[in-house]
């Protein structure tokens, strides 16, 4: 038991008797807890298996190769259209913890089994359209364009997603202005 992960549930103001639940079944697990990623997480093998994440509707259990495991019960859900790899098991409430407790431990056994192995998932470069107005930004401000090539390929990956989801033009401007600081000093979206 980490005292960080029982700092991080007791002061949750959502969830906690569903994250004291999910903790519950995840201590009996051979897993080791820590905080990563702010989120009580839990890793075997030298590898992440999985991460309590809790959201304003549900309360999540992320598998982080979860989409290399082979989901027999249909619980495991893909967060986005852009993501590859995790995938979330989710609660609304303590019954729904309880209820998935067998599922959640044969889950977290493949999970570790996976991470074991040395299985991967074969990430494919994802195609991510720039947004035209940063494009215009880069033409009037060379620097902006040298500082954002100069990001991780991640974060230009997730600026990209962020500027271009908006569906005006206002808005993917306002955005872009919004973050130009935190580009030009070499941050990411959420750095």
């Amino acid at each position: 038991m980490n005292s960080k992960v029982e700092k991080y549930i007791s002061s949750a103001k959502k969830w906690q008797p569903e994250m004291e639940a999910l903790r519950e079944i995840l201590l009996t697990c051979p897993l080791e807890e820590e905080i990563k990623w702010g989120k009580p997480s839990y890793s075997a093998e030298g590898g992440n298996i999985v991460l309590i994440q809790d959201f304003k509707n549900y309360l999540a259990l992320l598998f982080f190769k979860g989409g290399l495991m082979k989901d027999p019960k249909g619980v495991l859900v893909k967060m986005g259209e852009n993501t590859q790899v995790g995938r979330q098991m989710r609660f609304a409430d303590v019954k729904e913890v309880q209820k998935l407790k067998t599922t959640i431990k044969a889950y977290i056994k493949e999970a570790i089994a996976i991470v074991k192995s040395g299985e991967k998932v074969e990430v494919k470069p994802a195609k991510v359209k720039m947004a035209p107005e940063l494009q215009d930004l880069f033409d009037k401000k060379p620097a902006l364009k040298k500082a954002f090539e100069s990001l991780t390929p991640g974060r230009q990956k997730a600026y990209h997603i962020y500027f271009s989801s908006a569906k005006q033009a206002a808005t993917r401007l306002s955005r872009i202005e919004k973050y130009t600081k935190q580009i030009l000093a070499g941050k990411g979206l959420n750095d």
